[in-house]
């Protein structure tokens, strides 16, 4: 594992040749990248889980069973959400897929903020908070500001059902899987950033590179990876557009 930091770029040419060679590239993006945006990382003092723990507020069976209980959760989380914008970070991934340089990009987060920085190859493991589901008959509508604001729970304007985030509850399948199956399936070198992909099916990803015999940066303030090629420490604010910078400069 070679380490690159804003003070010492040792490794950072020989690491912009490898990406720029690289064949397929995707990104792994999780809860860190968005810390810039002001959104907290739900397991970090002071995020989500810190006021709501998952196994009461955030199931299936949850929604389910008292929804008026789950929509708790989801007005506190939609709330943190109203008002964010891209960062520096994900506005890297975006230059990276507008220039030809990124195949494609798997998130772990709801937020939507890559495809508001214009990335458009994007898969969501988790879904996303800016839609509203109906579980009975399917429909999906934009959410707005005032499905946090009243008391009521959303209903389905087709069926009356209780609607909820279209995001994934613990007790329900991920999404996109078949779609990420395909992509890492060519994927040459992999990009982690802004998680410690321990949460499955991300946690499968970097070793599934490795065992095709790609590469894997990490971008996180800590390395988190045990099989990291090349290490980025640092805020991801900075080593981001380091590295956006030497590939583009790069000759």
């Amino acid at each position: 594992m070679k380490t690159v930091t804003r003070n010492n770029n040792n490794y950072l040419s020989e690491a912009t040749e490898c990406f720029r060679s690289a064949s397929c590239p995707v990104a792994l993006t999780g809860a860190g990248i968005s810390v810039g945006s002001g959104i907290a990382d739900f397991r970090s003092p002071g995020g989500l889980w810190t006021f709501f723990s998952p196994d009461e507020y955030a199931t299936l069976e949850v929604f389910l069973h008292n929804p008026e209980k789950a929509w708790q959760l989801y007005r506190k989380l939609g709330r943190s959400l109203l008002g964010k914008k891209p960062n520096k970070g994900h506005q890297v991934l975006a230059d990276f897929e507008e220039n030809g340089f990124l195949s494609g990009l798997i998130t772990q987060n709801v937020d939507s903020l890559h495809q508001a920085a214009g990335s458009s190859k994007v898969l969501e493991i988790h879904g996303d908070h800016q839609r509203l589901h109906c579980l009975q008959c399917g429909n999906i509508i934009p959410v707005i500001k005032d499905h946090y604001d009243v008391g009521d729970v959303p209903e389905c304007q087709l069926c009356f059902y209780p609607l909820k985030p279209n995001i994934v509850l613990f007790g329900e399948p991920v999404k996109n899987l078949d779609k990420i199956h395909s992509m890492i399936s060519a994927c040459d070198l992999l990009l982690v950033i802004g998680t410690s992909a321990k949460v499955f099916p991300a946690a499968g990803i970097p070793e599934r590179i490795k065992q095709q015999g790609g590469v894997i940066y990490e971008f996180n303030r800590d390395q988190v990876l045990s099989h990291s090629d090349y290490f980025f420490e640092g805020d991801l604010g900075i080593t981001l557009p380091l590295f956006r910078d030497a590939v583009f400069n790069s000759h």
